[in-house]
């Protein structure tokens, strides 16, 4: 098979993910997206792996990818329990306003701390 089939994949499958990642605010989707990245980077990694036959470095850091992108997926799903319990949500944009309001609900303690 030639190379520039699986390369190609690769790069439709992460212009999928960062699609994902840009227009998404879904934080499931937004880890569906990663995922898509990641596997598309393995996906050049065994592709250029088979290509040169020398040696098998190419598969061990697609196993070393994959096990990130599991450590990775079951923080972030974590997070997102975290979030959907405490709020009843999953939106990137809700979550970022709330920390910009735990950060202004912390900058007024401290500044009522240093009025008394």
């Amino acid at each position: 098979m030639p190379l520039i089939l699986p390369l190609l994949l690769a790069v439709v499958l992460f212009c999928i993910g960062v699609y994902g990642v840009l227009a998404r605010r879904n934080v499931i989707t937004l880890l569906m997206s990663f995922e898509l990245m990641l596997n598309a980077v393995n996906l050049n990694l065994v592709a250029f792996d088979a290509w040169r036959i020398d040696d098998a470095t190419g598969q061990a850091l697609a196993v070393f990818v994959i096990t990130l992108a599991a450590a990775e997926i079951g923080l972030g799903l974590a997070i997102v329990l975290l979030l959907f319990r405490g709020h009843g949500h999953v939106d990137a944009d809700a979550a970022r306003d709330l920390a910009e309001q735990d950060d202004a609900e912390r900058d007024e303690l401290v500044e009522q701390e240093k009025a008394t």
